[in-house]
């Protein structure tokens, strides 16, 4: 079981939690979805893979706008507590957990996303996007993990490609990616699937 993290919204959380599913034939759950209800992350990687719609788990809080979940909930009149979120059963099948925005997005006033990873007890897949300030980003992120003792199972790069950045980012702080995801301009489970074709085997590899 893994928690999807990014370095920042936009980062390529939901590409790549599909393709950790097909690559790992998990299920898939999102604890918390902010916006977009209508076709949220979880019908983007049910539509993305082509996977059966019992390997997903509901949604715990859905939410109506695309804000800050701390700031969404208050405006649907709820608030989220720690205690609202217990892992999914899966009998015994892998399971990816894909989180909202980044590890220090509040989800009250008191506790964010990296509180929510502790509770779950589940180790991090934090991902990467090659722009300018990625580096800062991606060393913060890292930063912050270890700092609260967050076990980081390793690191993805969606989209692009920049060797310099994986360069300085493993020299400093010694994680390697397990993968670099292709930009993918158009996604279709036929395209996926050719990703983890290529990628898949050395994602296995290199997981802890």
């Amino acid at each position: 079981m893994y928690f999807i993290t990014g370095i920042h919204t936009d980062a390529g959380k939901t590409v790549t939690a599909a393709f950790l599913q097909l690559a790992l034939n998990a299920d898939y759950w999102k604890p918390i979805q902010a916006g977009d209800l209508d076709f949220g992350d979880t019908d983007r990687v049910k539509a993305w893979t082509g996977t059966a719609a019992g390997r997903f788990h509901p949604v715990r809080h859905a939410l109506r706008t695309p804000a800050s979940p701390h700031y969404a909930a208050r405006l649907d009149g709820v608030e989220l507590k720690l205690e609202d979120f217990t892992l999914p059963d899966t009998d015994g099948r892998p399971l990816i957990v894909e989180g909202a925005g980044g590890l220090l997005v509040p989800i009250n006033d008191r506790e964010t996303v990296a509180d929510l990873i502790v509770r779950l007890g589940l180790p991090v897949i934090l991902v990467s996007r090659h722009y300018l300030g990625s580096i800062n980003h991606t060393l913060l992120s890292i930063a912050c993990l270890q700092q609260r003792n967050i076990p980081l199972a390793g690191l993805i790069y969606s989209g692009g490609h920049s060797p310099e950045t994986v360069r300085i980012i493993g020299e400093q702080t010694g994680v390697w990616p397990l993968a670099e995801l292709p930009e993918l301009t158009e996604i279709t489970p036929t395209r996926l699937r050719e990703v983890v074709a290529e990628l898949g085997p050395q994602l296995v590899e290199r997981l802890p």
